[in-house]
């Protein structure tokens, strides 16, 4: 058996969307062991930093919210599909042949998976690919991105997939992943009326 967690790791100078300084965590000592008998720390940190799940608030005004997450969802096989020969855009033309099933949940391995550093031309899945997620009737897409798409106007991507209930998962590290199935275990924090929530992603393959 191999364990691998595909989770960013959370510290101060990790990558954020667009390299928006607010975006990145702060981290504020509290109480500690020269003046307390204990530590502790506070943390600030946007909810769509690191790997991290998004709901329908995020998108769509009035949307479902991170009170409806199910944590069963998310225990379940997961598809990964290499598409590290992809520049930019994942198109219709790099998925239509893919296997993907109704009620499948695929993880998209990219370019993205190899850098630390934010990248504004970040390999992203474009209108038509998702249409055609959508039309399959997918259970949930997980990308390498910090987005599911950038510069597409109207954000269609993540209202295609989201008017289908179709989770989204953005922020994974699929660099040592190979093109497989596998289990994954991944369970986001249950904060209540988010619109995103912080995941740690587990992926398992049997020998």
């Amino acid at each position: 058996m191999k364990i691998y967690d595909v989770t960013m790791k959370i510290d101060k100078d990790i990558q954020v969307y667009k390299n928006i300084s607010s975006k990145k965590p702060q981290f504020k000592v509290i109480a500690d062991h020269d003046k307390n008998d204990y530590y502790e720390t506070d943390i600030l940190m946007n909810s769509h930093t690191g790997t991290h799940l998004d709901f329908q608030l995020h998108m769509v005004k009035d949307g479902k919210d991170s009170s409806t997450l199910d944590f069963k969802k998310f225990i379940r096989k997961v598809k990964v599909f290499d598409l590290t020969n992809v520049n930019e855009e994942i198109t219709l033309k790099d998925v239509k042949d893919l296997d993907i099933k109704q009620n499948d949940f695929i993880l998209f391995k990219t370019k993205n998976s190899f850098t630390d550093t934010f990248d504004f031309k970040f390999v992203y899945i474009r209108k038509d690919a998702a249409e055609y997620l959508a039309s399959r009737k997918i259970a949930g897409v997980g990308v390498d991105g910090l987005g599911i798409e950038r510069d597409q106007k109207g954000h269609p991507t993540h209202l295609l997939l989201m008017a289908q209930d179709i989770d989204i998962i953005e922020g994974l590290r699929l660099k040592d992943i190979k093109e497989d199935t596998y289990f994954m275990y991944a369970q986001a924090i249950p904060f209540q009326g988010l619109d995103a929530c912080p995941m740690s992603v587990i992926l398992v393959k049997n020998d």
